[in-house]
């Protein structure tokens, strides 16, 4: 090869997309193909090999990035998390809520958004249906929920709750992702009445907290 080919090679674009932007995108298939057959199979039919053959991929490359399904679980239901945190400040901010109650309400329809649009959501939700948390000790999906909702309403109104109030809110969030989890069981639009009682109740524990 003569010099002048060599630095045509040398100042030509690189076409190799960088390592790292492969990798991450090989992630999101995998985890993509794990929603779908969770969102047509559940969870617990779910395997690494399922995963696999739905992402075109060799068993391989699914062991590469989890050694086995509760490692997809776990990281399902932190891309989950994270899409449900995100969700719901959007909504809140939009919203603006300016009460616990009104808080409750808008977090309540933004899950319900999630459980219709997002597939496998309504099957592993955010992790708590099969209490997968990275560490003993570390809080559960529901409780960074009931974190935003709580964040957000003392930021935006000025509203500031003591133990009791926090735990109340944490069991809204609790309460409403179990009925909603019922309401989405057999469903992709969801139960409607199942639904309704899911803000109900939310509301409803949170009616005597103390501001």
């Amino acid at each position: 090869m003569s010099v002048k080919e060599k630095q045509s090679l040398s100042s030509s674009p690189i076409r190799v997309e960088p390592v790292q932007a492969r990798s991450a995108a090989r992630v999101n298939a995998l985890l993509d193909a794990a929603s779908i057959t969770m969102h047509e199979l559940g969870y617990e039919q779910l395997t690494t090999a399922m995963v696999a053959e739905r992402a075109g991929a060799s068993i391989g490359t699914v062991y590469r990035y989890y050694p086995d399904r509760v490692a997809v679980l776990k990281a399902v239901a932190a891309r989950n998390l994270a899409l449900a945190l995100d969700t719901l400040r959007n909504s809140l901010r939009e919203e603006g809520p300016t009460t616990l109650e009104e808080s409750l309400s808008v977090s309540v329809d933004a899950l319900v958004r999630l459980f219709r649009t997002e597939k496998g959501f309504r099957s592993l939700r955010v992790g708590d249906a099969l209490d997968i948390r990275p560490s003993a000790g570390s809080r559960t999906g529901n409780a960074e929920i009931a974190r935003v909702i709580r964040e957000d309403l003392q930021e935006r109104a000025g509203v500031r709750l003591d133990s009791a109030g926090r735990l109340a809110v944490e069991t809204a969030v609790d309460v409403a992702d179990a009925l909603l989890g019922r309401a989405f069981l057999h469903s992709e639009h969801g139960e409607g009445s199942l639904i309704s009682e899911a803000k109900r109740v939310a509301v409803l524990a949170v009616a005597d907290v103390s501001r």
